[in-house]
């Protein structure tokens, strides 16, 4: 049995100065990685975690690792990597403009009726405060880590990759999962397969993904696998006149069955419809509707390990 709980996350060192990954084991819905960088003294945080017990857990490793959080960058919206931006008062938080538009917008969902056996906590709201559109510049002491959105959607509107050049290393937020299955539900199909020729160009030789263990580009391949396994699901299923849900009941996840999530599929078609009939990448959707879709594909409510 998996232990999936605070503490079975471990520390990974991703290089010799200074940079870490938190891996929390198995990655599933709202069990994410984070990231941090010494600062000297003091840290540069990616991301907190979904719930108040996981953060209060990754904050005490990271300061018996490198010190108390000065400053916390958050990858995108998702609560799974911002709900604990709160437990970090003395951070300045850093994230994309969409990132603080999405979270003032949103609130602290709690997902009643389509998750359970979360235990969230006690959250509170806080979003970044320093907001960028394109590419910043943050240092952790002498390390530079470059933050970079992609330019468009992609798995939500507002991704950022934490690009460390020197040492070659990124953290990639949820732009890339490793046996998870990917979720565009929230940004765009399309969009994220372009995103994903954004970190080819980078050339890491080591990828932090948003969930499930740390590894190289053939990571970034298999995201665009499934992703593609989607367009041309959703181009079966319009071309049969068969609305999401039940274009993804009749498809055989074929080599994708090994993933987590499978769900997902589901929502993926959503998106991957309308952008089929028009939309833009990032428009807006019905997403109650979708994810109605995806609790019946599931048999019920999903359970969650948060």
């Amino acid at each position: 049995m998996i232990d999936r709980s605070p503490g079975a996350a471990r520390v990974e060192r991703l290089a010799d100065d200074g940079v870490f990954g938190y891996v929390q084991p198995d990655g599933s819905w709202f069990i994410n990685n984070c990231g941090f960088v010494d600062a000297g003294g003091h840290t540069v945080l990616i991301d907190t975690c979904a719930t108040e017990r996981r953060t209060r857990a990754l904050l005490a490793t990271v300061e018996a690792t490198t010190g108390p959080v000065s400053t916390l960058v958050n990858t995108h919206h998702h609560t799974d990597h911002t709900n604990g931006n709160h437990l970090v008062p003395a951070a300045t938080i850093v994230g994309h403009r969409k990132t603080r538009a999405a979270m003032l917008a949103a609130g602290l969902p709690r997902y009643d009726g389509i998750f359970e056996g979360n235990d969230w906590g006690e959250l509170a709201l806080r979003v970044p405060e320093v907001v960028f559109d394109e590419w910043l510049t943050v240092y952790a002491g002498p390390t530079r880590i470059d933050l970079i959105h992609p330019g468009h959607a992609a798995h939500t509107t507002n991704d950022v990759l934490a690009w460390l050049p020197e040492q070659r290393v990124l953290f990639a937020g949820d732009l890339v999962f490793n046996g998870g299955s990917p979720f565009a539900l929230m940004g765009s199909v399309a969009g994220w397969r372009a995103a994903l020729d954004v970190i080819r160009e980078l050339d890491p030789v080591l990828i932090l993904p948003g969930h499930g263990p740390a590894g190289d580009l053939a990571m970034v391949d298999a995201v665009d696998a499934y992703l593609e396994f989607v367009q041309q699901t959703a181009e079966r299923g319009q071309t049969a006149g068969r609305p999401p849900l039940a274009q993804a009941t009749e498809t055989d996840l074929g080599r994708f069955a090994a993933l987590t999530e499978p769900e997902r599929l589901v929502g993926n078609l959503h998106r991957a419809y309308a952008e089929r009939d028009g939309a833009a990448w990032g428009a807006d959707l019905d997403l109650a509707a979708a994810l109605a879709d995806m609790i019946t594909y599931h048999g019920g409510p999903i359970h969650c390990f948060a």
